[in-house]
């Protein structure tokens, strides 16, 4: 059993829904010394998510905020967590209800994803910075 874990950084998005699975390839060449086992990737903040999904339509990404914002509309007079702004809290609630991390089969070397899943990164503030995942893939 092999065990490899690395900390990529994802260059600041806009608020949105954003495709990073080549971003995720990329980072983590390492990924082909294994010929079967998991990838887990986890996002290392409160105010941004991770989730496998659709990737051939961009549509779909527009879509998810859409919903999201809808689902999880700002300013509402019941939040208490606002001092970093109207999208503080909404982020929050938003992250959690995506999650913080996804798994992932690797068959020979490479992730084993659906024909038209990707791996998004979901950006929930309006203002963004950098976003830290931490990559870890068991397996022989």
């Amino acid at each position: 059993m092999t065990c490899i874990q690395k900390e990529i950084t994802i260059s600041s998005k806009s608020r949105g829904f954003h495709s990073i699975t080549e971003d995720v390839i990329s980072q983590f060449p390492n990924l082909g010394k294994l010929q079967i086992g998991i990838c887990q990737l986890f996002i290392k903040h409160t105010s941004a998510s991770i989730t496998i999904n659709e990737d051939a339509d961009p549509t779909v990404l527009l879509d998810f905020e859409s919903h999201f914002n809808h689902m999880v509309p700002e300013n509402q007079p019941y939040y208490r967590h606002t001092m970093e702004g109207s999208d503080d809290m909404p982020a929050h609630l938003k992250s959690s209800l995506l999650g913080s991390s996804v798994q992932i089969p690797i068959t020979n070397g490479k992730l084993n994803l659906g024909t038209w899943q990707g791996i998004y990164l979901c950006e929930h503030r309006n203002y963004s910075r950098e976003r830290k995942l931490v990559i870890t893939a068991w397996g022989e």
